[in-house]
């Protein structure tokens, strides 16, 4: 049985990472990643999925997403709902891991303010984890200050 997104509940202590991936095994092995690392996750693997995730009100502090996704939808077309003016989802950290990244592809994705941008065989799960934890970790000291 499904569970509604709104029924997920997420440590309020951890950083909560929306995982977008087609892939059920490399999802499940971000996944287990992050929570070893102190982060709590939810998965998603089309952009409906995920953006039923933001409308019910999820608390998500970071995206991990994936270019190819089920559906007639990839993650350039989620990035573009996400950052439209008037988006209460504008300022989410998102940083895109892909197999593939063509220039175009790349830019697009920066173009539009993503995080940051990774081809999956060139970057371990570490050093993806490492900056995802210094961008919330800047992200909150800013907070801080304000």
């Amino acid at each position: 049985m499904k569970q509604s997104a709104a029924t997920i509940k997420l440590a309020t202590n951890n950083h909560n990472i929306l995982i977008i991936e087609d892939e059920r095994p490399l999802a499940e092995a971000i996944k287990l990643k992050l929570e070893k690392n102190g982060f709590s996750t939810v998965s998603a693997r089309s952009v409906n999925a995920a953006l039923q995730y933001l409308t019910e009100g999820v608390k998500i502090d970071a995206i991990w997403l994936d270019h190819y996704l089920l559906g007639k939808e990839n993650g350039l077309d989620l990035v573009i709902k996400m950052k439209e003016d008037g988006s209460k989802w504008k300022k989410i950290p998102i940083f895109v891991v892909s197999n593939t990244a063509s220039p175009d592809k790349v830019a697009g994705y920066l173009r539009l303010g993503v995080e940051k941008y990774y081809t999956k065989s060139d970057f371990r799960l570490e050093k993806i984890i490492s900056d995802l934890k210094g961008v919330l970790h800047n992200r909150k000291n800013d907070a801080s200050k304000d």
